[in-house]
């Protein structure tokens, strides 16, 4: 006998959004998880989680998750700067609360680092965030 998928066809399915409520993250030191948080306290864990996270490194992660900045060292600056500005949007725009990342600025301290801020717009609201990677 042969299994028929037709009723499953015609069926209608409701996709609902799932809370951002999570585990409350000490994202100075990233060891300490107390409590929870939830909306733009959540979504500023999430933009350091993901801009902290190596794509393609941790097989927990599926291959959308995090960023690639390991291929950037060595490069010269005048490739790092906009390319780390494609990356950044890359990572952080795969997740639907994101609505968009804007703003960049870069800076280098010293010879070999470079230092953007950004703001990322979410729906719950905008909120600033930085990173720092060695090219």
């Amino acid at each position: 006998m042969i299994p028929s998928t037709a009723p499953l066809l015609n069926l209608s399915f409701e996709v609902v959004e799932q809370p951002t409520e999570t585990y409350r993250m000490d994202l100075k030191t990233g060891k300490n998880i107390r409590g929870y948080t939830d909306k733009l306290e959540a979504m500023k864990q999430v933009v350091f989680k993901l801009l902290n996270t190596e794509r393609y490194q941790y097989i927990i992660y599926s291959w959308n998750y995090g960023i690639e900045l390991a291929d950037l060292f060595g490069m010269p600056i005048s490739y790092v700067c906009p390319e780390l500005e494609r990356r950044i949007i890359e990572a952080l725009i795969n997740d639907s609360r994101i609505k968009s990342v804007t703003d960049f600025t870069f800076d280098s301290p010293k010879h070999g680092v470079l230092h953007t801020t950004f703001t990322v717009h979410t729906i719950f609201g905008d909120l600033q965030a930085e990173r720092t990677v060695n090219y």
